[in-house]
């Protein structure tokens, strides 16, 4: 059973379940047996549910998209009552923290018909681009397993590409959907700003976080991101699949918005998709938004991330009972709580308006284009320890972070598969809400470029 894991993605798999050639409970057990096989080599999944997914596989499944299909949640959201929830935390580990109660998203994904079988390794607090916790320790990329799948969501990026299943909840505050997927060499999509629902409804606006999946195609990301849609209104994105995307203006760019150097054959993954939009039909030219590289824009999403991290230590404080400090926390993690708690409200009020008036600077570049096209990182997953050494920000969301402030939907195709062995990604950015562009544009790039048999080298079940 452990083939039909690598041979069909979710979407496929539901099928099978839907005409009785395969039951859920297979498709339980046979992700379970590829962790057990692989666990050791990766480290990807920190909680395991494996019985309480047998006995979700044995009952009534709700009827849905994905009914009987095995999930794993990012150990930061999608919080399930009576499970772990650490957030990467070494204190929420050593109380063995649980959730009190169910999160409207982790709902929203089992009325899918998902069955979540555990939860993949996250940096604490989301907040480094590699999955290298003090908590739980590294994730290793299954291409090679000195190297980092990314992150922050790199536990379910390293899940997804190894074949333990073929979705996985993430979320994206700075391009933890896009660096793993990219690094992982898997798909990865940011929706816009408030079209998934989001984990809690004060999450969205000051943090620039969008929840979704990391998935193995494209038709899987858009029927789970209609699933979890905040509104049943939004326009489905399911119909896009397969739909001409018409003739379109794409901006190309391979200078990182941050200034750092981008590596040759991330550079040669985005100039080859160029060429290859073309042999499609599209236009494409060096084009992009003069505002991306505008000095404010970066550090004032830095701040606003600075201040929440400091909110939810505070959060943290007052659920445990006592103030955490320095102790508790790792060093970056504690840099970034300091600096948010040196900044006024003043200074946050400033940072929000600035980084609004950039960004509606940076979307009326899409009035004339529909596309921007860049590397999505400016790296492959760096060796394990490297990120963290010094607390470098690294190469990871040179090129991702700035739509998380802008609320543009970004789309991280595994395109570049140079002969180093490790995947690179190219980012496709569309107009505020035009999701649908992403959809239609990924399909006939996937099509064109077939990416969803290349599989990691490691040994199967």
């Amino acid at each position: 059973m452990g083939d039909i894991l690598d041979e069909y993605d979710a979407t496929g798999l539901s099928e099978l379940v839907a005409r009785g050639d395969v039951t859920a409970v297979e498709l339980v057990e046979a992700s379970i047996a590829r962790i057990d096989a692989l666990e050791p080599k990766l480290n990807a999944v920190i909680h395991r549910q494996f019985d309480r997914a047998r006995r979700d596989a044995t009952g009534e499944l709700p009827t849905g998209p994905f009914t009987g299909v095995p999930l794993l949640f990012k150990d930061l959201g999608c919080e399930e009552a009576g499970e772990p929830h650490h957030q990467g935390m070494r204190v929420l580990r050593d109380v063995d923290l649980r959730s009190p109660t169910d999160s409207p998203l982790a709902l929203r994904f089992r009325s899918l018909g998902f069955i979540p079988i555990g939860r993949t390794n996250t940096p604490e607090l989301a907040l480094m681009g590699t999955t290298e916790p003090d908590s739980y320790g590294p994730t290793h990329n299954p291409w090679d397993l000195g190297r980092s799948p990314g992150g922050s969501s790199g536990g379910s990026g390293a899940a997804v590409a190894a074949g333990y299943v073929p979705v996985a909840h993430a979320n994206d505050i700075a391009g933890s959907i896009r660096i793993p997927a990219a690094q992982c060499g898997i798909v990865g999509l940011k929706p816009s700003r408030g079209r998934v629902l989001p984990n809690r409804p004060g999450d969205v606006a000051v943090t620039m976080l969008s929840e979704g999946a990391i998935t193995r195609t494209i038709r899987d990301t858009a029927a789970v991101l209609d699933g979890l849609a905040d509104s049943p209104a939004t326009e489905r994105l399911a119909g896009e699949v397969d739909r001409d995307p018409g003739r379109l203006r794409v901006g190309l760019c391979v200078h990182a918005f941050t200034g750092v150097d981008v590596d040759e054959a991330c550079v040669a993954a985005a100039r080859e998709a160029a060429l290859l939009l073309e042999g499609l039909g599209h236009d494409v030219e060096e084009a992009w938004p003069p505002a991306l590289y505008d000095p404010d824009l970066l550090p004032g999403a830095t701040n606003l991330a600075a201040a929440h991290t400091a909110a939810v230590l505070d959060r943290w404080s007052t659920a445990l009972g006592r103030a955490l400090g320095e102790s508790d926390v790792e060093p970056a993690s504690w840099s970034l709580i300091s600096r948010g708690r040196a900044l006024s409200g003043a200074d946050v009020m400033r940072a929000m308006q600035r980084q609004e008036e950039l960004s509606r600077e940076i979307r009326s570049w899409w009035h004339d284009f529909d596309l921007l096209l860049t590397p999505t990182t400016a790296e492959p997953g760096p060796p394990l320890g490297a990120y963290k050494a010094g607390f470098a920000p690294g190469r990871g969301s040179a090129f991702t972070r700035v739509f998380n402030a802008t609320g543009q939907p970004a789309l991280s195709l595994p395109l570049g598969w140079p002969a180093d062995g490790m995947p690179r990604g190219v980012q496709l950015v569309a107009a505020y809400g035009r999701d649908d562009v992403l959809i239609r544009i990924g399909s006939q790039l996937e099509h064109a470029a077939p990416w969803a048999h290349r599989r990691p080298p490691l040994p199967s079940t």
